[in-house]
């Protein structure tokens, strides 16, 4: 059985940062696809971050330059660095894997990200 937990989500000021964690059971993340996903309040889920089985790194325009998506394999964790938080990243946000970005078989349950301004 497949499980995803994330963590290390809470509130921070604005220009902060926070480091998201996910960790895998039953599934190797060397091995799929991984991604982060985030859904606010009255908003759609959108994606924030990925990161290939060959380790090829993909963000959304919003974050770019601010966020950095990694891979431990030792661990098998993935971990998304978020710096120079903005308010508007606040959001509830979602660990993904699966074999392809069309293919998001497994999900977290979620850690909630609050930027106070």
């Amino acid at each position: 059985q497949v499980q995803l937990v994330e963590s290390g989500g809470g509130l921070v000021q604005a220009g902060g940062s926070l480091r998201l964690s996910c960790a895998a059971s039953g599934l190797t993340f060397s091995s799929y696809r991984t991604a982060w996903f985030r859904q606010a309040p009255g908003k759609e889920r959108e994606f924030v971050a990925s990161i290939s089985w060959t380790g090829v790194t993909n963000y959304a325009d919003s974050v770019k330059g601010r966020f950095t998506i990694s891979r431990d394999g030792a661990k098998n964790t993935v971990y998304l660095q978020m710096n120079s938080l903005k308010p508007e990243d606040s959001a509830a946000y979602y660990c993904a894997s699966g074999p392809s970005a069309a293919r998001m078989d497994y999900w977290g349950q979620g850690t909630q990200v609050t930027v106070s301004s």
